[in-house]
C-alpha cells in the first residue's frame, strides 16, 4: 500500500513539473524557436515542423513534434531509420539534430500530457511490437520522454546506423532490444532526483563520448 501511495505521489509531483518547465520553457524559448522556425523555412521548402506517429503512454498512439529536419515528404523517400549519412536530412536540419534542438516543439506535448520531461524513448508502431511483451507491459506503463536513460546512452545512434551495411536489420536485432532494456530499467529506477539526474546528464551529454558503440560492441 505505502509504494502505491509513494508512487501516486510521485507521478502527481512530475506533473507538476512538467507542466511548470514545459509552460516556462515554451515562454523563455520562444524567440529561439523563431529563429529556428525561420531557419528551417529559408533552408528547403515544406513546413516548418513535423509530426510523427509514435506509440505513447497505456499504447495510445499520438503526435511527437519537431522541427521538421528532413527534405519535404522524406518517410515516402525512406524507411523510419535514419542513419547519419542519409541524403533526406537538410543542412539547418543537421545541425538541430546535433544539437537536439529540433526536439524542443516535443515541450508542447509534454503541457498535452502525452509526454514528460523524462521518459522513456517514444518508439514507432511497428518496432513496439516486436518487442518483448513482459518489457513493453512496463514501458508503455509511463509517460515517453523528452529525453532519459535510452536517450543519453544512445544519443549517436545515427552515427552508429551510418557505419552498419543494413542499418534496418542491425536497429532490429541489435539497438532495439538494448533501448528496450534501457527503457526498461529508466522505469524500475525512477525517482524525482533520478529524474533530476538525467536531465542534468543531457545537459552535458554534447561533450560526452557515446556510450553507444560501446555498448554495442559489448554484446556482440
Amino acid at each position: 500500500m505505502r509504494e502505491i501511495q509513494v508512487n501516486k505521489m510521485y507521478e502527481r509531483l512530475k506533473r507538476i513539473i512538467d507542466c511548470s518547465f514545459a509552460g516556462l520553457g515554451l515562454l523563455l524559448l520562444a524567440p529561439l524557436m523563431g529563429l529556428i522556425a525561420l531557419a528551417v523555412a529559408l533552408d528547403s521548402p515544406g513546413g516548418v515542423f513535423f509530426a510523427h506517429e509514435r506509440v505513447g503512454r497505456y499504447g495510445r498512439k499520438f503526435k511527437v513534434l519537431k522541427f521538421r529536419t528532413m527534405v519535404q515528404n522524406a518517410p515516402r523517400l525512406g524507411g523510419a531509420i535514419t542513419a547519419g549519412h542519409d541524403p533526406r536530412i537538410t543542412r539547418v536540419g543537421r545541425l538541430l539534430r546535433a544539437t537536439k534542438l529540433d526536439e524542443l516543439p516535443q515541450l508542447w506535448n509534454v503541457l498535452k500530457g502525452e509526454m514528460s520531461l523524462v521518459g522513456p524513448r517514444p518508439e514507432v508502431a511497428k518496432y513496439v511490437q516486436l518487442w518483448d511483451p513482459h518489457l513493453r507491459e512496463q514501458v508503455l506503463s509511463v509517460r515517453p520522454g523528452i529525453t532519459g536513460l535510452t536517450q543519453i546512452r544512445y544519443r549517436h545512434e545515427e552515427t552508429l546506423l551510418a557505419q552498419q551495411p543494413d542499418p534496418e536489420t542491425y536497429y532490429r536485432e541489435v539497438l532495439l532490444p538494448l533501448k528496450l532494456q534501457s527503457d526498461a530499467e529508466y522505469v524500475q529506477r525512477r525517482t524525482l532526483l533520478y529524474d533530476l539526474y538525467l536531465i542534468l546528464r543531457t545537459l552535458f551529454a554534447l561533450f560526452e563520448r557515446s556510450e553507444t558503440a560501446q555498448t554495442a560492441s559489448q554484446q556482440k
